[in-house]
Formats: structure tokens, sequence, C-alpha cells
């Protein structure tokens, strides 16, 4: 029985995934075998020693100690894309909202007072002052092509606009599915220059933090919309200020409500709502379900933001073993010198690794004893052993 621990609501469809008869779920469980979670921190929590795996409900992951998580040999799974069409939707609403001037003329029609007809006088005598522009026709620019940002990217192509991407890191399913017209530029900076629009969708990590600083929007088109429904700390927000306040900016849409934004009339600030769909948070939770139940029955890894992807179809017969270990050499020798000194022959075997973490699965044709998993343990820089 797998003891699942759950941070914040997550979905009953999510959950309906953990068949009752082999996984316990609950947010009260003591020494959990995985952790489910949304946007609960986990920063100062006292890491379990039972603990073998944490699935995000979600794409970000800045709420999880990750340093930590790498330390113990730990992966971290999250739901990319699954939240996609919910963020992408609200990426449009917020081109139309800075467009159109909506959220200006809206608080303004909410002023209005008198009978009908002095309303309506009211309303056509002050329109003008909300006039926008129409978008076929112009440049977006997009910084991040995951599953967000290449969702926003085709979108924006099907409305007729010119799309400029950039991602140095883009996955091959993303420029798969990315619209053949999007013209792909070279650095952040060609970006800004090149776009009337500007829409952000980079985790926020030390290369991103403070991405969008003074110097790239003095250097933007002037009267660039910035929208952005990545993260906060992407940008700095008294840059932000500065340019909307010289005409450099003509609007900032964001997701992240702030001290230095409030009250300005050319912030548009959401409380966070780029997810917050009931089919996303479905979506989120059974991926991040699924995921977690297949590496704790399999040892297969699908969507961990530190481990490579890995699945290895299971052999019938004997034990399967799962070493994390540091990426360092000779590591798959001593594992399968272990084996095949306690007699064990080796079926099948897979090893892959990604940065500092390295991760192997074994089928062996016997069952795997316990001095073995000693001796594995005993061996410098491997962080967790398993046998399934």
């Amino acid at each position: 029985m797998y003891k699942i621990l759950t941070f914040n609501n997550i979905s009953t469809r999510g959950l309906e995934r953990l068949p009752r008869e082999r996984f316990e779920v609950s947010s009260e469980i003591q020494h959990p075998d995985a952790v489910l979670l949304r946007s609960a921190k986990l920063h100062d929590w006292a890491v379990p020693d039972t603990l073998k795996a944490v699935g995000r409900a979600g794409a970000g992951v800045n709420n999880i100690p990750m340093a930590a998580m790498n330390e113990r040999g730990i992966p971290v799974f999250n739901a990319p894309g699954a939240n996609a069409n919910a963020v992408k939707e609200l990426v449009l609403a917020g081109m139309f909202l800075a467009a159109r001037n909506i959220c200006p003329a809206w608080a303004f029609a909410q002023t209005l007072e008198g009978d009908d007809a002095a309303m309506n006088k009211a309303a056509e005598a002050g329109k003008k002052q909300f006039t926008g522009f129409e978008l076929p026709g112009r440049t977006l620019g997009v910084i991040g092509l995951g599953a967000i940002g290449v969702s926003v990217a085709n979108a924006a192509a099907a409305l007729g606009m010119k799309v400029v991407g950039y991602d140095p890191k883009i996955t091959v399913r993303s420029a798969w599915n990315l619209e053949s017209g999007v013209y792909r530029a070279q650095s952040v900076d060609e970006v800004m220059t090149a776009s009337d629009i500007v829409t952000l969708h980079v985790p926020e990590v030390d290369e991103t933090r403070g991405m969008i600083n003074a110097a790239r929007l003095a250097a933007s088109r002037e009267g660039q919309v910035l929208l952005n429904f990545a993260r906060a700390g992407i940008v700095d927000d008294d840059a932000i200020i500065k340019a909307l306040d010289e005409g450099r900016l003509s609007r900032y849409v964001c997701d992240f409500p702030a001290a230095a934004l409030k009250g300005h009339d050319g912030v548009v600030a959401l409380p966070h709502i780029g997810a917050s769909t009931d089919e996303a948070q479905e979506n989120c939770a059974i991926m991040a379900a699924d995921e977690v139940r297949d590496f704790l029955e399999t040892g297969n890894v699908t969507n961990a933001v530190n481990f490579p992807e890995l699945i290895l179809p299971r052999n019938a017969g004997g034990d399967r073993l799962t070493v994390v270990n540091a990426n360092v050499p000779n590591m798959l020798g001593q594992i399968s010198s272990a084996l095949a000194e306690a007699g064990l022959n080796i079926d099948d075997m897979y090893n892959k690794s990604q940065g500092e973490l390295a991760y192997s699965v074994a089928d062996v044709d016997g069952t795997i004893p316990p001095a073995v998993i000693e001796r594995l343990q005993g061996i410098d820089g491997v962080l967790m052993v398993r046998v399934i």
C-alpha cells in the first residue's frame, strides 16, 4: 500500500486515478511515499525519509525545494501543458483587454449618471478616449515556446497576427506543434524590438529572473503592450511603471498584483487566475497522479523536472531495481557488479542522466536480497535505491 499525502485541494478526478486497494490518500498521512500538491510551499517542510516522489498539479515548481529533492534523489513531477488552454485563453483575453482599452472603458461606464438619454450622451462624448487597435497584422512576440507559448503563438497566428518566437531550449515536440509561419528570433532583445505585443511564458529561474528590465524596455518598440501570465519575478515592476509613464509601454497586463503596480492606469493586474478553471485543475491533477503512480509502481519517469525521462516496459518474473545516483563515472558498473555477484542476471536495463543526477532501472531474473540493497545504498554517490 502506497501512502500519498495531499496538500491543497487536489481535484477528485485526479485522486480517482489512484486505486484505493493500492493507495492510501489523505491530507493527514504520516510517512508518505509521495506528495501531491498545487501551490502549497514546501520550502519549510521537513521532508520525511519515506518520500520517494513529489507530484505538482501544475507547471511551475518554485514552491518546491528542488535542491533538497535532488540531494535525496526524489523526482519532482509536474503537469506541463495540462493548463495550457486555460492560460492561452486568458492571454488572448489580455490582448483584447489591452487592444480595446476595455478595463478603463468599463470603469468609465460605471461613472455615468442620469437617465438613459443622459448616459448615452455622455458615453458618446467620452468613447473617443478609448479608441484601440485591431490584432490582425500586428506582431506578437512570444518569449518561451513550451506548451503554453506554442498554444498562444498558434492562436495568434489564427487571428491574423504576425508571430515572432524565442526559446533557446525549445523541444522537438514544441517545434512540431508550432505553426510553420512563426518566425524564430535569436534573442529576447530581438523579440522586444520587433513586436507590438509581447507575451512571456518562461519559468522563474536564475537566468530569467528580472529578464524584462529597464534596459530591455528602453529598447522595445514604443507603445508596446506587455503580457505576463508566467511568473511575477521575471519582470522588474519599477521598470514597468517607468516605461508606462514614459509611453514606452502602453499597457501592462499581468496575473500578479503588486504594491508597485497598484492604481496605475496602464496596469491591468489579475489575481493569478491563469489556470483557475475546473478543466485545468482536473487535467493537472490527473496528469500528476498518473505520473506519481507510474513511478511508484514501475519506476518509469515521465515529466519530472529534475530527472531524465525513462520508460522501460516491465519484464515478467523477477524484481525491478531502481537506483538514483550522482552523475559520476563507474556507477553503472558498480550496480551491475552488485547484481552479478549475487547471482542475479539482468534481463533488461536502462540508464539515463540529466544534469547532476543519473537514473537506472534494471529487471532481474530473481529476487533481490536485502544484502544487495544495502551494498548499493553504501556506494558513494547513490541517493536512493528501490526494489519493485
